[in-house]
């Protein structure tokens, strides 16, 4: 077991420097002696055995079991140099990519009930948990860093700001939040632009939280947060608004959700989407992120979106990549939750914790070394709508900039 433990190691870590402590007390280095050392050791043979045999589900595994230990550095630093590696998987590593490929249909058939249950799964979480390493808005997606030393609360500030000048809101329009989160970016629009907000999502956490902060800042005329299913809101709706949560629509969903989104905007209405993106084309999701953070979620190609774009009849005005946008945010995120680890222990328990460790450090180091990337798609039903040029979202952040040194809306969680 450990000479096939070491050649399989030996063939796949060439960049880089990592020592492995196999269950027996022996150690061997692998890559190229550059770069930080990091060691790690396997606490059973049956750890070994399961990394050998299912790579990509059993790393993730092994570690929040505890049978994987850190030895030197940390999880992070082991996954940016795992990460950062050609392609040299094993045989039967790709032949198993290639299986959930066929079933991956399956796996996001996301029909409403389930899409609930998915989202349950992961945001119904305790509240206390997110308050760990979140900005005091509670933007659980991409920061827009619009200098490299931002803070994380004016990134997501800036990513708010970014958003409401790509859909040039005039006061009293009608904006539509698909997956309104904990209710920040839609109350913000509602504060800074003057529109009417309905928000919708499938989290009853989310929900409670949304609205009982919509009754503290007293914006009940103008914003409201419902749980509800995208597919059955009644329109129209003259801007319409979607971050984060694209991710959970499921590919074969791709035509209603676009197909829905034009019935629901109206003629002169603009629609901004931001999503995470695969850069290679259309793939699978991690087997380990799907089983334990997000079943039912999947990363999109834009080779896949477009075409469900121009099937809906939609026309795109501006495509925008946020380049290493989200490896910061996480970074920022995961920083954040091992200061404050030992109160997630609390709240759930150690494996809990090696758990989303694992998620936060893995999902920032598939921005940072393997070219993920987030992207937002601005469409319209009209050519005319925004205009010609893309100066008047600089102009329109600089304006919303006024408003909120003057303004200052205090977007605290309810109950602080």
């Amino acid at each position: 077991m450990e000479r096939l433990l070491r050649f399989f190691l030996d063939r796949y870590i060439r960049r880089g420097t990592i020592t492995f402590i196999t269950a027996r007390g022996t150690s061997f280095t692998c890559g190229d002696g550059s770069g930080p050392q990091v060691s790690a050791r396997f606490v059973t043979s049956a750890a070994e055995r399961r990394l050998l045999i299912d790579p990509e589900l059993a790393l993730g595994e092994i570690f929040m079991e505890g049978l994987l230990v850190m030895e030197r550095g940390t999880i992070a630093d082991l996954l940016a140099i795992a990460l950062a590696q050609p392609d040299l998987a094993p045989r039967w590593a790709r032949a198993q990519w290639w299986l959930r490929y066929l079933i991956r249909h399956v796996q996001q058939f996301n029909p409403r009930q389930r899409s609930r249950n998915n989202v349950a799964h992961h945001y119904d979480l305790d509240g206390r948990l997110y308050a760990l390493f979140l900005d005091a808005d509670r933007q659980y997606s991409c920061a827009y860093f619009e200098t490299p030393f931002a803070s994380l609360d004016d990134a997501q500030l800036a990513k708010k700001r970014h958003l409401a000048a790509k859909m040039l809101i005039a006061p009293g329009q009608r904006v539509l939040d698909i997956g309104s989160g904990w209710g920040g970016l839609g109350l913000y629009l509602a504060q800074m632009t003057g529109a009417d907000v309905t928000g919708v999502t499938l989290s009853t956490e989310q929900l409670q939280v949304a609205n009982a902060r919509t009754a503290e800042q007293k914006l009940d005329n103008s914003a409201r947060f419902l749980l509800q299913d995208y597919r059955d809101i009644p329109g129209p709706f003259d801007r319409i608004v979607s971050v984060g949560m694209f991710e959970h629509v499921g590919v074969d969903h791709y035509d209603t959700f676009f197909r829905r989104c034009a019935e629901l905007l109206g003629e002169e209405g603009v629609m901004v989407l931001h999503s995470i993106g695969r850069p290679e084309g259309p793939g699978i999701t991690n087997p380990w992120i799907a089983k334990y953070i997000f079943p039912g979620g999947y990363i999109p190609a834009l080779s896949e979106v477009l075409p469900a774009i121009e099937r809906a009849g939609l026309l795109i005005s501006d495509v925008e990549i946020l380049r290493l946008h989200y490896a910061d945010t996480l970074k920022a995120w995961r920083e954040r939750f091992m200061a404050r680890r030992e109160e997630a222990v609390r709240l759930y328990d150690e494996r809990f914790a090696r758990m989303w460790e694992f998620y936060l450090a893995s999902s920032e180091m598939s921005f940072r070394k393997q070219n993920v990337m987030n992207f937002q798609i601005q469409l319209t039903r009209r050519q005319n709508v925004v205009p010609v040029t893309r100066n008047y979202i600089e102009r329109e952040e600089a304006r919303l900039r006024a408003l909120e040194n003057g303004q200052q809306p205090r977007l605290q969680m309810a109950g602080e």
